[in-house]
């Protein structure tokens, strides 16, 4: 197990550490979270978030804390604003890897663990501020601790009664850390994972090995430790800010933003298929071997054992939760991804070669696997050539630079071919790993993060020179979340071009951030008259589109901003 964990710790210090605090704090979700908690430093309040000075009740308080606790230890930067996410996702890989190891084998939870810390979707969100790592963590660890808890045998002696109230205090906690990192979803999840498990092996197993129903003192034990860990913080806003607050928050923030679309616009009911393809990249082709392993099921010539079950019911209910939602967002599915990579790797590892001679026939079972990596080689080799072309946009990000990652993705690309064929056990398992840590190293050194300052934090330090300490500043459709935590000033976000007009024509001096093109129309359109005090050149990550990547144009591309004052 300490090899094991060692291994482990390495692999997730390159995916979800190193390099943490270059790049910095995106124009997205991520600036609320990071400057939220850079006020709460500022101001002393811990009760309270505020963003912007002002007002955010969008979401509990916990990730709040988290990142004002690191800012506190190492300064307000980007690293610590991204350190809890990070520690998240390295607690997903080790979580990963005990579940696997308990319920199938140390190579098993070894080899999932490591597709959790190598995969697209745990590393990117890992090296964001956001709270849904942290909160995938607690909903993972909370729906582990229950399966384990009334999956247990009937307990007869005291001590295996303790061991059982043991999982079920483990769950309670996580419940309630999860109720204090984003809402009720971190209770909902696991007691609606929880009861399916308990379901089938109650009617699937018989004796001193069925599950068993939770009593009503586990049940009270359970909904005890959750209040105790979340009650205190929403009371205490309750009684600062009245229960107008409790009913935004559960009734607005959750079951509106569920069952409406209020909050984000209506999605397919297929549309976590993608995301979830694309959060296991680049692991995903070896989804299809389960095709010929269900159909041998549904033909009855394989049983699906008690451990798969589990994970399979732990991997469906948050996929069948988020696609019941009208409010979709892509982060939300990031619980469902540890059981994925435990039916992954037991997947791969039941076709891997033996250590036999290596003049053995290959079987139809490993051929189907060197194929899934020949097609995990060649995605590797389009994400290679797309870095190539998008070479022109990179003019902050060091286009040398990526043209260095453009030729380590291609020599991870050749690697993975190679080892897709050769016969030696352990050889693509390992070859995958170590081209999956390269190639996200590579697009994070090269396209994620700039190794000097990059446009926003440019931005803030031309506006620091021009700002007298006393003029409104606003933002319009550029920077318009992430300048006020590199400048410290309170921004106006202007929506609608009728009010940049009425903005900049008031008669005292006013500073303006938005792009040469929108000035240059509402100039023609209403007869602006303003004076530019600097300008960056930008290229919009949101923006991106295929098109973006097959053929790239500066002109087209990239935007030039700038900072104007109306005198």
């Amino acid at each position: 197990m300490s090899r094991h964990v060692l291994i482990l710790g390495l692999v997730c210090f390159l995916t979800f550490f190193a390099g943490l605090g270059r790049g910095a704090i995106g124009d997205s979700d991520e600036a609320f979270y990071a400057e939220a908690s850079r006020e709460m430093v500022a101001s002393g309040d811990w009760l309270t978030p505020y963003y912007n000075y002002e007002l955010r009740f969008q979401k509990p308080i916990l990730f709040y804390w988290l990142v004002s606790a690191s800012y506190t230890v190492a300064g307000v930067r980007e690293a610590a604003a991204r350190f809890p996410s990070a520690l998240a996702g390295f607690g997903l890989a080790i979580l990963t890897y005990l579940a696997g190891r308990r319920w199938f084998d140390a190579a098993t939870g070894f080899f999932a663990a490591t597709v959790v810390a190598t995969s697209f979707g745990y590393f990117s969100i890992g090296r964001l501020s956001l709270p849904d790592l942290p909160l995938a963590f607690f909903i993972a660890a909370s729906t582990w601790g229950l399966i384990e808890a009334i999956g247990s045998p009937i307990a007869t002696a005291s001590l295996s009664v303790s061991r059982r109230r043991l999982w079920f205090v483990f769950a309670g906690l996580m419940m309630g850390l999860g109720l204090l990192a984003k809402g009720p979803v971190g209770v909902a999840l696991p007691v609606l994972a929880a009861i399916p498990v308990w379901w089938h092996e109650r009617r699937s197993t018989t004796g001193e090995d069925a599950a068993r129903l939770p009593s009503l003192v586990d049940v009270l034990l359970v909904g005890a430790i959750v209040v105790l860990v979340a009650a205190p913080w929403f009371v205490a806003m309750a009684q600062h800010h009245g229960l107008a607050y409790v009913h935004r928050f559960f009734i607005g923030e959750n079951l509106e933003r569920f069952a409406t679309d209020r909050y984000n616009e209506p999605r397919p009911l297929w549309f976590y298929v993608p995301i979830v393809l694309g959060g296991l990249m680049p692991w995903s082709p070896f989804i299809l071997l389960w095709l010929p392993t269900w159909r041998r099921v549904f033909r009855r010539e394989r049983s699906v054992t008690r451990a798969e079950w589990r994970a399979i019911i732990w991997a469906a209910v948050p996929f069948i939760f988020y696609s019941a939602s009208i409010g979709k967002q892509p982060r939300y599915i990031l619980p469902m991804l540890p059981p994925m990579a435990l039916l992954l790797a037991r997947t791969v590892i039941a076709r891997l070669p033996d250590d036999g001679p290596s003049v053995a026939p290959r079987t139809g079972r490993q051929r189907a696997l060197a194929w899934c990596g020949t097609v995990c080689a060649v995605l590797f080799l389009i994400l290679g050539i797309l870095l190539h072309r998008a070479r022109p946009l990179l003019f902050v990000l060091t286009p040398s630079l990526a043209l260095v990652c453009t030729g380590i993705i291609t020599a991870g690309a050749v690697s993975v071919l190679i080892a897709s064929w050769t016969r030696r056990r352990w050889v693509l398992p390992v070859t995958m790993t170590v081209a999956s840590i390269a190639t996200l190293l590579s697009l994070h050194y090269s396209v994620a993060s700039a190794a000097d300052l990059e446009p926003v934090q440019v931005m803030a330090r031309k506006y620091a020179a021009a700002y007298q300490g006393h003029e409104p500043s606003a933002t319009y459709r550029v920077f318009v979340r992430n300048l006020v935590f590199y400048t410290g000033v309170k921004q106006t976000d202007l929506v609608q071009p009728e009010q940049v007009v009425e903005f900049l024509r008031q008669p005292r001096r006013v500073l303006c951030v938005i792009t040469r093109d929108d000035l240059d129309r509402l100039t023609r359109e209403h007869g602006l008259r303003t004076s530019t005090l600097a300008e960056v050149q930008y290229f919009n990550p949101a923006g991106v589109r295929l098109r973006t990547l097959l053929w790239p144009d500066p002109s087209r591309d990239l935007e030039t901003v700038l900072l104007v004052t109306n005198q």
